[in-house]
């Protein structure tokens, strides 16, 4: 099944945020590549992506994976408004960029990510040998995404801490460890006291 545009937008409805038509669709294309080859080459429906867990590292929490991508464009979206206001055209934010790499930075967990016999979802063995931002870059090279588009996917996570990240992947990555570090205190059990 091909998933259009339209089709992506029912889960990440800010993809239509996006001004540059051609970039929102080349988004869309990523997201129905992962989306329909992932789970070890069975793919995902969309009711499954709502119900993934944000992290499988986090324990015990309610957060989704869904959710927390749309977390973290609305977050994005927020501080480059912020941004703009105080220092204008000083920090200099491309958002469409912005938007496309907040939307596909996690695109390759769908690669990452599987189910075991009990319909559990798991770090699957392709999980095991490469990361999603590795697996995201690949997708999105695939499809034609601009390099300042792959820049933000490629550092998101802690591959990103050895090189300069641009201003869009330096948005990103705190919006992204916000939401993470907030899904870590929420799956710590309470300590007694």
């Amino acid at each position: 099944m091909t998933h259009t545009t339209n089709d992506i937008a029912q889960l990440f409805p800010d993809i239509m945020a996006i001004t540059d038509a051609s970039l929102r669709d080349k988004v869309a294309r990523v997201w129905d590549e992962s989306i329909t080859t992932g789970c070890g080459g069975k793919g995902w429906t969309f009711d499954e992506l709502r119900t993934i867990k944000f992290t499988l590292l986090a324990g015990e929490i309610d957060m989704r994976f869904v959710e927390h991508l749309n977390s973290c464009v609305k977050q994005c979206m927020a501080i480059a408004e912020v941004l703009n206001s105080v220092f204008g055209d000083r920090v200099p934010i491309n958002r469409d960029y912005l938007i496309a790499g907040a939307l596909l930075a996690d695109v390759g967990k769908l690669l990452e990510f599987d189910k075991d016999a009990a319909g559990n979802v798991i770090k699957g063995s392709f999980g095991e040998a490469l990361r999603h931002p590795f697996s995201g870059v690949a997708l999105c090279y695939k499809h034609g995404l601009p390099v300042e588009v792959m820049h933000i996917v490629a550092t998101h996570s802690h591959e990103g801490d050895k090189v300069q990240r641009s201003i869009e992947s330096i948005v990103f990555h705190h919006a992204d460890f916000i939401d993470f570090d907030i899904a870590k205190y929420l799956g710590t059990p309470a300590q007694p006291a």
